[in-house]
């Protein structure tokens, strides 16, 4: 049903989870430039490597970038965008100064809310029906 996933063990588990994550930045200002978004990878992947992520995909355009995680159950998707968010906001704004002018009024770097959402696998319908087609005992 995975597919072309690859499944991941634990020690209690096999999983493939994956999720699409969407930040925006604070007043949706563009404030990035391709050099930002260079380095605001390079500091995602060293947070989701410290929580046994996997950052699969990322991108993103002058006000909001989109990360495709793979990460283990035992993972909380609120802690791991929290840390994301809040060292990429910290460093950044440390690393390059212009940064900072865009929020003088706040000293941050993301809006309060984000997106989550579960991706990968088979369609829910396909799901659906593969449950409903189990052989239940009488």
């Amino acid at each position: 049903m995975v597919g072309m996933t690859r499944i991941r063990t634990g020690r209690h588990c096999a999983f493939a989870l994956h999720a699409h994550l969407v930040f925006v930045t604070k007043y949706r200002h563009k404030v990035f430039a391709d050099r930002h978004l260079v380095r605001m990878e390079e500091i995602m992947r060293a947070v989701c490597e410290d929580f046994e992520c996997e950052l699969v995909e990322f991108n993103g355009e002058n006000n909001h970038v989109h990360l495709l995680v793979n990460f283990p159950p035992k993972v909380a998707l609120s802690k791991l965008v929290n840390s994301l968010k809040g060292v990429s906001s910290r460093r950044l704004r440390q690393e390059y100064p212009e940064l900072v002018r865009h929020y003088y009024r706040a000293n941050r770097l993301w809006s309060g809310s984000y997106f989550a959402g579960s991706v990968g696998g088979a369609p829910l319908s396909i799901i659906r029906q593969y449950i409903e087609q189990q052989n239940r005992p009488l």
